[in-house]
């Protein structure tokens, strides 16, 4: 016996089936056609089964499913030891890595490899990974430290694992990375300007964005689609533009951006905008700016996070400058690697992090891997949890046009789905590999930790060459692919993230938020 655990109904059950059928993929066929027996059995005790038998049945249930109801009905979570397997097969493998990183990285971005984290100079530990680090690659950070790395934790505990930490308040880390932004863009693009080619090449930076009229201003609008040939549009003719605050309610900053005309349109660089979105000052542009870094009411200084993350002001500006100035020196060899943020709007708070990289020329220096396919929060939400009552309408700004106003995140997702963003249907066979609820209903075979799950995850390789035997193919090993050379986006030029605010990075703090936001789905 070996050291899978399954379900004693299930085992007591599969077996009477197959003694009559000899073909472990007809007895899983005889067998889900009255699945309920056993389904009512789950929570009960779970008893040892060889490991070659566990394999066997894993593989039928796959093989059946993805040949009776598609290839789709068969999902892991990314994290799960079958997740490459059903990946292979074409299954739906279920990530719970933000979207932030394809959103400004570009899809499917592959991170760092092994050796770049030994070869980074700086590397900021951003998040509750900092503690107990327990990604696979931690031993190259700390080779990295013996060739002179610096590294800087930044969570709500100090950490040993570093060789300076901030900490932050709870679920504010999206504020200390705004402030550190602010001081990029001043001192690494307005006094002097080393990374302006890369902004130029490698960035969305210099296209043109269309001003729409909003009350006695104006609001972003959508991408052109073309640069201007330079990043500012500086020199002549200005105009305020609103945009989102929300560390002090909802509401609304007013700042000037110069601008153009072409036809009867008003158009500006993302830059231009991005400076206004930091509070970034220029001489002759309207609106209301900071007066400097100790400004404490206009956000984005390094004094104004200092009220939302404990954080002194003198540290910002510290750590900034030592990424700038590492970056600029290196070649951007600076690295983040993320960890669980405490706050229920995390996916904007990453991209506030991820804008320090695209801004100092790192952009592999996320660490961490793009998540190859479904994310999970959306996922759960619409095949596991029931309706929703919330207002998804409550975490628009304050000028959003209402188009969530009074509807719920399920039926919000639903014509998400029907406009064509991807979205695994419900499971008939998942394999997770850590207790997650509410469960999807009506799963055929649930592979997991616990005695809620039918069986524990037996062996993958035992399991791909089970499914060989049964099928005759042998799944394709999933394929992984770089970001493609695109360009990094600070802008997300999508209706949701314009409706949320969200378009360019913004800090949301703690407190309302719901579970899901169909700007999850944005990639």
């Amino acid at each position: 016996m070996g050291g899978s655990q399954v379900n004693q109904a299930l085992v007591r059950l599969y077996f009477e089936v197959r003694d009559g059928t000899r073909d472990p993929v007809a007895t899983w066929a005889k067998l889900t056609a009255n699945s309920q027996q056993y389904r009512a059995a789950r929570g009960d005790r779970r008893v040892p089964l060889d490991d070659g038998t566990a394999a066997e049945l894993v593989a039928a249930a796959m093989v059946h499913t993805a040949g009776q109801h598609g290839a789709a009905r068969v999902a892991a979570l990314a994290t799960s030891p079958l997740a490459r397997l059903v990946g292979g097969l074409g299954g739906a493998v279920l990530t719970e890595h933000p979207c932030a990183p394809d959103q400004v990285l570009g899809p499917r971005f592959a991170g760092p490899g092994a050796d770049d984290w030994a070869r980074a100079a700086y590397v900021l530990q951003w998040g509750e990974n900092n503690r107990l680090v327990r990604t696979p690659d931690t031993p190259w950070v700390i080779a990295g430290r013996y060739k002179g790395q610096k590294v800087v934790a930044v969570g709500t505990h100090p950490t040993r694992l570093s060789d300076e930490t901030l900490v932050v308040r709870s679920g504010t880390d999206g504020a200390l990375a705004m402030a550190m932004g602010h001081v990029l863009l001043k001192e690494f693009y307005l006094d002097r300007t080393p990374f302006a080619r890369h902004a130029m090449e490698r960035t969305d930076l210099p296209y043109l964005v269309r001003l729409r009229a909003r009350e006695d201003a104006y609001v972003p609008g959508g991408l052109l689609g073309r640069g201007c040939g330079r990043l500012s549009v500086y020199g002549g003719e200005a105009v305020e533009v609103l945009l989102p605050r929300f560390d002090d309610g909802p509401g609304v900053l007013r700042r000037g951006v110069p601008v153009l005309r072409e036809g009867d349109e008003l158009v500006t660089t993302v830059f231009d905008l991005l400076l206004a979105v930091y509070g970034v000052s220029r001489p002759g542009l309207p609106g209301v700016w900071p007066s400097g870094y100790a400004d404490r009411a206009e956000p984005y200084t390094p004094a104004w996070q200092e009220a939302c993350t404990g954080v002194a002001a003198s540290r910002t500006l510290k750590i900034a400058r030592e990424l700038g100035v590492t970056a600029e020196k290196t070649g951007g060899r600076c690295l983040i690697v993320p960890g669980r943020l405490d706050t229920p709007h995390a996916d904007t708070a990453y991209r506030a992090m991820l804008a320090l990289l695209v801004l100092t020329g790192c952009g592999s220096g996320w660490a961490q891997a793009g998540g190859a396919g479904i994310p999970l929060v959306p996922y759960l939400c619409l095949h596991a949890c029931g309706e929703d009552l919330a207002d998804v309408g409550a975490l628009s700004w304050a000028l959003a046009e209402g188009l969530f106003a009074r509807r719920t995140s399920r039926s919000v997702l639903l014509e998400a789905v029907r406009d064509g963003w991807p979205m695994a249907p419900p499971p008939r066979v998942l394999a997770l590999p850590r207790p997650i609820y509410p469960l999807p209903p009506d799963v055929d075979l649930l592979i997991g930790p616990d005695d809620h799950c039918d069986m524990s995850s037996p062996d993958a390789e035992l399991v791909a060459d089970a499914v060989e035997k049964l099928s005759g193919l042998r799944p394709s090993a999933e394929t992984r692919r770089g970001s493609g050379g695109g360009r990094m986006r600070l802008l997300v030029d999508h209706a949701w993230m314009h409706e949320y605010g969200e378009a360019l990075p913004t800090y949301r703090p703690p407190g309302l938020g719901i579970p899901l936001k169909p700007t999850q789905l944005v990639t």
